[in-house]
């Protein structure tokens, strides 16, 4: 027991690094390329944020856990809205300026209602696995047309531009993608085993595994590039992280048990999970659109939502 918690310790810290340098790999490489920081701050960021996960749920479904992916990809939308945005909130209120953010928020909703559709029936197949992904890159899509179109006046755009450090060389800059590229998967390896080892040693479902120490293990880095940000005064950033992340779970996370390991699926995460996720999900878009005025995430609104995390958690403990 005691072993396989120092392996997953290891795991998730190698996790996180590596996806740290696939990101200032891939970043620093698409900037050589000619790209311009808004799209890569949307998509390559974003895509770095969801790596963990990406590379846990397909590890996962490898094995023969498909729950624990289908928990990890609701778990961590889960995570990151009540745990993260909720502690970041109460750090410092989140004003939401940026116009393309607000027209990320459909984008959010949209994926969010898919895969709960899918998961109604209780099973995942191999269709729907395809649908999601193709979801993933059709999102990877309307994210850059919108940073194409976006105002250049835009603060999330000016919050980038200022974050991403693009001055690196291309041979450094393919050598730490490579890097992120090798170790990523080998630490989602172990990560998984170890977890489920873990989460047998408790008497645990692979479900609640996924929702709970994976989805939060892997929502630690996001916790922390969102506190980061705003201690930096760049709140759409901390914001665009968490919406950005969430997308690509939905679309390329619950993707891999449907395209791995189709199949029945365990119920709770068709009926509480997936409701919890949804109504988490809304609160957001709620949050971030003030109508009385001006659109801010305030503290009371962060304590509601990490209480929400609380409860949440009880639920699961006690279900």
């Amino acid at each position: 027991m005691i072993v396989d918690v120092v392996i997953f310790m290891i795991g998730l810290t190698v996790l996180s690094w590596s996806a740290d340098r696939f990101v200032y790999g891939a970043s620093a490489l698409a900037g050589n390329l000619g790209i311009s920081p808004m799209i890569i701050g949307l998509t390559i960021v974003a895509m770095g944020s969801s790596a963990p996960e990406i590379m846990v749920s397909f590890t996962a479904s490898f094995s023969g856990n498909p729950d624990t992916a289908v928990g990890n990809a609701i778990g961590s939308n889960i995570t990151n809205i009540a745990l993260v945005l909720g502690v970041t909130a109460l750090f410092k209120p989140m004003l939401v300026a940026s116009s393309t953010l607000k027209r990320e928020m459909p984008m959010l909703v949209a994926a969010t209602l898919l895969g709960i559709y899918f998961l109604a029936d209780q099973k995942l197949t191999r269709t729907e696995g395809i649908i999601l992904l193709v979801g993933f890159f059709a999102a990877i899509f309307a994210v850059c047309w919108l940073s194409m179109h976006a105002d250049k006046k835009d603060k999330l755009e000016q919050e980038i531009s200022q974050e991403l450090d693009l001055n690196v060389d291309t041979p450094k800059a393919l050598f730490w993608l490579v890097v992120g590229m090798i170790l990523l998967p080998l630490s989602a390896q172990y990560m998984v085993g170890s977890a489920v080892n873990i989460a047998k040693f408790f008497g645990m479902s692979d479900l609640v595994i996924g929702l709970t120490i994976i989805a939060i293990g892997t929502s630690l880095p996001e916790l922390a590039a969102s506190v980061a940000s705003m201690r930096k005064g760049e709140d759409d950033m901390a914001l665009g992280n968490i919406i950005g992340s969430n997308i690509f779970n939905i679309l390329a996370v619950l993707a891999m048990p449907g395209l791995i390991a189709p199949g029945i699926i365990d119920a709770n995460a068709a009926g509480r999970d997936s409701y919890a996720m949804l109504g988490l999900t809304l609160l957001l878009v709620l949050f971030s659109f003030n109508f009385r005025g001006q659109r801010r995430i305030n503290r009371w609104q962060g304590g509601m939502l990490l209480a929400l995390f609380v409860l949440y958690q009880i639920i699961l403990i006690g279900w």
